[in-house]
């Protein structure tokens, strides 16, 4: 890029590539860290002071919302790392997860573009999220918010979340209100998504069509519990005909009710094997595009006809596993997870079923 360029990017913990211009700050994810807190700070104030001459460029993608971790005045770091516990495991979807971190932050549901004012802010966006909604990507923090503070309080009651006193008060405070839709501070902020769900699946369609196979897309909006969905899917692969892929995009959830290890993917293939049953000649692979399943070191797992067979040889009970969100383990066992690293990108949770 000519002319004088500088900025920070802050990413999660091994995920850093070397940059000549841009500083790169690594974090915590997805429950935030005071390296998070502290570079999202740098970054508020570096946009501050601007003229209508400059212009910000901001990259964003899915875990923005964790990164760029700057509380809201009187709130504590602490609060937002237990805001974050406790949505991570009630089930919520990432919309609604979003939608109450924007209200207890510096940065999100629009204030880092009401910082950047009066200058020219570009945000291009890769979407994690189901309908590529700028506004839930990262929980927005370039774009007007269109939920409100007491969007977020119905969030805490749906969800039973036990928050300290003081996030409730500043809940229901004025101060908690976003930027929203027409406001005249965002009228030089502009959003383009370059890269989002529906075409990874479009391009893994086209791989299949082009080896033989009948691609079959139950969409990239998929949400829901992952057992859940595990379950339906398995219902869809034993009406499908022979020689097709079904695949899906979307992001599901996890309600923590055990004690084992998981992540949303290797959650949905284990119910997904066990709605099978033994014997279905059907192989599926689930993995979320970034390489990690929600905090574990594999992207994803998959699973083979005989899944439920080599388990059972082993001692290994998958319903009792399944029972303590232990899906992590099981595949471990079996030697069935899938690990790629960070990949660098992410748009969100990718799924495959062989029949």
């Amino acid at each position: 890029m000519p002319g004088p360029l500088s900025g920070l990017v802050i990413t999660r913990y091994g995920h850093a590539v070397p940059c000549r211009h841009i500083e790169i700050v690594e974090a915590a994810h997805p429950v935030p860290d005071t390296r998070g807190r502290d570079a999202a700070r740098r970054i508020a104030s570096m946009v501050e002071n601007l003229s209508p001459d400059d212009l910000v460029l901001c990259l964003m993608s899915g875990g923005g919302s964790a990164l760029l971790a700057a509380p809201a005045d009187g709130l504590t770091l602490e609060d937002k790392q237990e805001v974050n516990r406790q949505l991570l495991a009630s089930g919520a979807p990432i919309s609604a997860m979003n939608c109450l971190r924007k209200h207890l932050s510096m940065l999100k549901g629009g204030r880092l573009a009401l910082r950047a004012y009066p200058a020219r802010l570009l945000s291009l966006i890769i979407s994690d999220v189901p309908g590529d909604d700028p506004a839930i990507v990262a929980s927005g923090p370039t774009v007007a918010d269109p939920t409100t503070s007491a969007d977020a309080l119905a969030i805490v009651s749906r969800y039973g979340l036990a928050l300290a006193p003081r996030v409730m008060d500043y809940l229901r405070s004025p101060r908690s209100e976003t930027p929203k839709p027409g406001d005249p501070r965002l009228a030089r902020a502009e959003a383009r998504i370059i890269a989002d769900p529906a075409r990874s699946l479009a391009a893994a369609a086209a791989f299949a069509k082009a080896r033989g196979m009948t691609p079959v897309s139950l969409g990239d909006r998929v949400e829901g519990e992952a057992r859940e969905v595990g379950q339906r899917h398995a219902e869809e692969a034993q009406r499908a005909l022979g020689s097709s892929v079904i695949l899906s995009g979307g992001e599901t959830t996890v309600t923590l009710r055990g004690k084992g290890r998981g992540g949303r993917n290797a959650e949905y293939l284990l119910s997904l094997a066990i709605a099978l049953g033994p014997g279905a000649g059907r192989y599926a692979i689930a993995a979320d595009t970034d390489g990690i399943d929600g905090s574990e070191d594999n992207a994803g797992a998959l699973i083979t006809p005989d899944t439920l067979h080599r388990a059972r040889s082993l001692g290994i009970d998958p319903e009792a596993c399944l029972g303590d969100n232990d899906a992590y383990r099981f595949f471990e066992r079996l030697g069935d997870l899938v690990v790629t690293g960070p990949t660098l990108t992410n748009v969100n949770d990718f799924r495959a079923i062989l029949v």
